[in-house]
Formats: structure tokens, sequence, C-alpha cells
């Protein structure tokens, strides 16, 4: 499997794995793919403590990091000085207390008024920006994460990955002088034009199955219209990419390799929440939904009694923007987490996380490593059939 990713990287695999788990990264890289840490987790220096983990465990390999610097935020939040949380309007904080309420959660809401989140909670799936809420709803503007950019480029990482928006002129010029290529994620081959005239190395053309923020755009349709768009620039498909055969599929529609995500989060490694880890091992592809109740833009996920009473309940006041619904939802997910491990009903119907419509596929929790060599040989097989068809 030499692509050409694989040669610029230095990998033997060209499987990209997505997480906010350091475990994660730390166990694809060293079985020969490539981890990638998700910054938005940690605080500057909890992120410069989590690469000197890696570093101390992948013995050179290489890995990435990737920053949340969305293209479009809510203005309002950029007029508080102090404090985010004070620009929530009351009608939403209201609305989030009236779920506890329904809910029987045992535990009042904080709603974000209340210090940092502390504890396993905010290391867990259910809850991964670790800090106040306030800080974390800095870290998704260009100012907040340059200090995560600071810290990733101080460390031998082979990759870092800008979500959401094109990558910012500073975050390249650092980028080029440590000699470190830059990623962009997108959903369109407009978006996929705009990144790599912002100054992106290697795109990733994600479809709408995929976890986390996506657009509207299939990955079958739009990887080889990226391909076709941004060439020679490298592409990787993500999207609805569990397995070898996908993988195979997403070779053969032009991509240098694959950015997955969801199949992580129910390994053995993986710090997602175990009540949350338990709904997607009996979730089907239809248990998930694109939804803006989590993080104020659209972005797939479980569906449950979150994304229900915000988008549909008669009710909600509606989804703020990015990065006040990030905020408010994040200190009410760590309550809800921290519940829903109690065993209370309501905190279980509450509780999701991103995941995208491969978590159909996923029904045992299995170690990493695994994960990677089945999906390679697996991989293989699938080209196997391809040539024998073929001759």
């Amino acid at each position: 499997m030499r692509t050409a990713i694989c040669e610029r990287l230095g990998i033997e695999f060209p499987l990209f794995a997505f997480s906010h788990c350091r475990d994660v990264v730390a166990a694809v890289t060293n079985a020969g793919g490539f981890g990638v840490l998700g910054a938005i987790a940690y605080s500057p220096e909890q992120l410069d403590t989590e690469l000197t983990w890696i570093d101390e465990r992948v013995g050179g390999r290489p890995y990435g990091v990737d920053v949340l610097v969305p293209g479009k935020i809510d203005a309002s939040a950029l007029d508080v000085d102090a404090r985010l949380a004070d620009a929530i309007p009351e009608r939403h904080r209201d609305f989030v207390a009236h779920l506890f309420s329904k809910y029987g959660l045992t535990a009042p809401p904080s709603g974000v008024s209340l210090g940092p989140v502390a504890g396993p909670a905010a290391r867990s799936s259910a809850s991964p920006a670790a800090g106040s809420a306030d800080e974390v709803g800095r870290r998704v503007t260009a100012a907040g994460a340059t200090g995560l950019i600071d810290v990733a480029l101080k460390h031998p990482i082979g990759l870092i990955a800008s979500a959401l928006g094109p990558p910012p002129a500073e975050m390249v010029a650092q980028a080029r002088e440590a000699g470190v290529p830059v990623a962009a994620l997108v959903g369109t081959v407009e978006h996929a034009r705009r990144q790599v005239a912002a100054g992106a190395d290697l795109i990733v053309a994600q479809g709408t199955e995929a976890g986390g923020h996506t657009g509207d755009i299939s990955t079958m349709v739009l990887v080889p219209q990226v391909v076709d768009a941004v060439a020679p620039v490298p592409v990787l498909a993500a999207g609805g990419i569990a397995s070898g055969r996908q993988m195979a599929a997403a070779l053969a529609l032009g991509a240098e390799g694959v950015w997955c995500g969801s199949v992580w989060l129910t390994t053995e490694e993986a710090e997602t929440a175990p009540a949350v880890k338990r709904k997607m091992l009996a979730a089907s592809s239809l248990d998930t939904v694109r939804s803006r109740s989590r993080t104020g833009k659209p972005a797939r996920q479980l569906r449950s009694a979150w994304t229900e009473e915000w988008d549909a309940a008669q009710e909600s006041p509606g989804p703020l923007g990015m990065p006040l619904q990030l905020l408010m939802a994040e200190e009410a997910m760590a309550r809800i987490g921290a519940a829903a491990e109690r065993g209370e009903p309501g905190a279980v119907e509450l509780a999701n996380y991103f995941v995208g419509q491969v978590v159909g596929q996923l029904d045992q929790v299995r170690p990493a490593r695994e994960v990677v060599y089945e999906m390679v040989s697996e991989f293989a097989d699938a080209v196997e059939r391809l040539h024998r068809l073929s001759g």
C-alpha cells in the first residue's frame, strides 16, 4: 500500500485515524497508520502534555494534530470581553434546565455559569473539551486556535489539519517554516479549491456520512470531484469508511488514502463514555442525524433525546451559533454523561456523541491495532477480487 501519501509521510498504510484520545492515536500510529489528535479537546498546556505522551510512545513514527478553526462563528460572541458564556440568552439556559427537569436528572444543570468541568467526564468522549465552558468556546476562534497550533508545531508532528475553515495564513506560514504539511477538511469542490488556494498541501474530502461536521454531499460523489478539481494535490477520502472494502472503494475513486474517525470510538483504547459506547454498539446506520444541537453547526451524531428536543420540540429556542451552542452543550453533556454512568435513565436518553453512519458496522469492542490490521487485510482481499474480475 505504497501510495504517494505513504511515501511523503513515511507511513506503512494510508489509514488516518482522527481521535480525541491519545491512546488511539498512538495505537494506530504504532500499527503502521497515521493517528491524528483532535486538539479542541485540550488547552495549550494540556495539549503539550498529551503530545509529549504520544512522542514517548510512538518511537519517532509520524502522527498529526487537528485544530478546529471555523470560517464563521457567532459574531455576538466576539463582543464579550469577560466571558463568552455571558452572551448565551436566558431562554437557552432555561431550555437546558427544562431538559434536565423533564428527563429527571438528579443534579441540576449549571448552565454555563459554574467553573471548570472537572473529573473523568472532562476527558471522556461525552465531553471531549476539558476546561471551563468559556475556555472551550474560545478555542474555536482563530485567536484561540493559535495557542494550540504553536504547541503542536513544537512537537515532531508529521501533519497539522484545519477543520471547518481554510487554514489561517499564520498557520500555513508556521507549518511551512517547520516543514509540516497542512491538511484541510472539505465538504464541497468549491471548499477544496479555497483550501488549496489558502495553502493546504492535502485535502480531506469528507462526505455527509461522516461523524461530526459534514456537508450534504455523499463520499462516493464528492471524492472523485475533489480529486479532479485539486490535482495534483493529494486527497484523502472520509465519511462512511470503517472497513477494508470501503477503503478499497475510496482509493478506486482516486483518493491517496482514507481518514477515519467513527471506527475508533468503540475500540478498547477509546475514551468514549461507557453509556455512549453501549448506544453506539446497539445503533444502526439510521440512528444518526445531522444536527446543530451540539456545536451550532450541522454535525452528524447519535440521534438522542438531546437532538430531538433541540431540533423538533415546540418549546425549543433553536440552537445558537458556534461557539455559544458548543460551550453550552458541552457543559450540559459533561453532567449528562456523569448521570448516565450512574444509571439515570433520562440521562441515558439524552446522552450522545458525534459518529457517522458506519456506526451500524460497529458491533464489538476491539483493540485499535486489530482494527487497523483487519482493514488492511480486507483491503488486500478486495483488491485481489477486483483483479480476478478484470482478468
